[in-house]
């Protein structure tokens, strides 16, 4: 599917990966529904890509019906949906003062993997009323996991997790929505330049993209939006999720 002349959502699109999504699909010539909680990132955002912003909490189904409905008004239905929406938490199981508050591991379990699901299932049920294209295809769903879906570290049980949800949920979706032509896609990133990662300290940046086999150093967002852009091009990839880490295999901390 050529991204020249559809419509995309992308959520988390205010910062970071998606923000870097957002652009490079209009680049591509996508028109771009920027979905956030973030008002004025999201607002600058859409403003430089020419897109739209749609205010949207994803645990929210009646946020994403409005806000997908919002985009489809002003660039009509989307064949392409990016979910970058995510939050992460640091916290042992068992820490210092005691078991982990289950509030914290199900609101990341909530923002990141139910998140996704919300917004796919809302999306997904939109391009099933689409023409196909010239390829019998009506839409493309990717989703961002993360290498700790694999290798999750100490501290990082509740993300782990939520990612791990993301990635086991790609198969059956994709197969389930095989019959409308929608194809599914993950891909689990590993250490990228996002804001969370440039509060740290310079030195403690190196140290972490010098642990990367190669390159040795910290992803950039571009390489990721990059990748979307490939991953809807190629009308045989569905049903995968893909690892962009430079061979980064996570240590238990």
């Amino acid at each position: 599917m050529q991204v020249r002349g559809l419509a995309a959502l992308v959520t988390g699109g205010a910062s970071g990966l998606g923000a870097a999504t957002a652009y490079s699909l209009a680049r591509e010539g996508a028109s771009v529904a920027v979905l956030d909680r973030d008002t004025a990132g999201g607002e600058s955002r859409a403003a430089d890509i020419g897109g739209v912003f749609c205010h949207s909490d994803v645990t929210d189904p009646a946020s994403v019906e409005a806000a997908i409905a919002a985009a489809a008004s002003v660039h009509g239905p989307a064949r392409i949906l990016v979910n970058c929406a995510g939050i992460g938490t640091a916290a042992r199981i068992i820490g210092r003062d005691g078991p982990m508050a289950l509030e914290a591991f199900e609101r990341v379990v909530r923002v990141n993997l139910i998140g996704t699901f919300n917004v796919m299932r809302l999306a997904a049920a939109a391009m099933t009323e689409l023409a196909p294209t010239d390829s019998a295809e009506r839409g493309v769903i990717i989703s961002t996991a993360s290498v700790a879906a694999y290798e999750g570290q100490i501290g990082q049980a509740a993300y782990a997790a939520s990612k791990g949800g993301i990635v086991s949920l790609t198969l059956p979706a994709a197969r389930e929505f095989a019959r409308f032509g929608i194809r599914v896609l993950t891909i689990a990133p590993g250490l990228f330049r996002t804001p969370l990662l440039d509060e740290l300290p310079e030195e403690t940046q190196a140290a972490l993209g010098a642990s990367i086999p190669f390159p040795a150093r910290l992803g950039e967002p571009d390489e990721f939006a990059a990748l979307v852009v490939a991953m809807i091009a190629n009308p045989y990839l569905n049903g995968e999720v893909v690892r962009l880490d430079g061979a980064l295999r996570m240590a238990p901390r």
